[in-house]
């Protein structure tokens, strides 16, 4: 039987559904840039990152730094898009009520989106006061900045951690912060979640408080 004290959620991907809207976004605004790529790019090698990293590694592409410009028209169609769209990944309301120790949200997405993403959902009453960004810190996922500082602000010890993510970098994250890692493999492959060091995996939210709290010891 394990038990913790405290469980740190990402948003996107877990918490709420956003990412391929994201993505799709994100992708339309890079082809007017002249940088077309397709989602599966997208996916690899942006989902899990904060959007200062991404923006980055754009501008590396390109040969050039991105004119802030864009990087507001990107925010602002993001916004409308979610605000519209973006729904809770089905089963996280159970999962939450469940739960009987605390829980928080620390994502590579800013506040502000995760103002938006959650208040659409109807999740931000559950999480007001306990919500950390990327922004928060010095450096983004993989490094662990982000969750040691959400552990550290809830007066909870890493190792008495649980971290729930779906992607590559922020798997690594939880792992390099010392903290138990629960893989969320509905849309990222089971094995990049693995090979990042996730300690379990799993493809139903429903699953997720018996893996938590209950004697389980095998992935899925």
């Amino acid at each position: 039987m394990r038990r913790f004290a405290l469980v740190i959620f990402d948003c996107d991907g877990v918490l709420v559904d956003s990412e391929l809207i994201t993505n799709r976004v994100f992708a339309a605004v890079l082809a007017e840039l002249g940088l077309p790529l397709t989602l599966e790019f997208m996916f690899e090698n942006f989902v899990g990152r904060s959007m200062q990293h991404c923006w980055e590694q754009v501008g590396r592409m390109l040969g050039k730094e991105v004119p802030p410009h864009w990087q507001h028209e990107f925010q602002l169609r993001t916004a409308a898009a979610l605000t519209a769209e973006v729904q809770a990944v089905p089963g996280i309301e159970a999962v939450l009520d469940s739960l009987d120790v605390p829980y928080c949200v620390a994502s590579s997405g800013s506040h502000e989106k995760m103002t938006t993403t959650l208040t659409a959902t109807g999740l931000l009453p559950r999480l007001r006061g306990r919500i950390f960004s990327a922004a928060d810190v010095a450096r983004g996922k993989p490094a662990p900045d982000l969750f040691l500082h959400a552990a550290a602000s809830c007066g909870v010890q890493p190792d008495g951690c649980a971290v729930i993510e779906d992607s590559p970098p922020g798997v690594a994250a939880g792992v390099a912060a010392g903290m138990t890692v629960y893989g969320y493999c509905a849309s990222t492959p089971e094995q990049r979640l693995l090979e990042a060091g996730a300690h379990y995996t799993f493809n139903n939210m429903a699953k997720l408080p018996a893996l938590l709290f209950g004697p389980y010891t095998e992935s899925r």
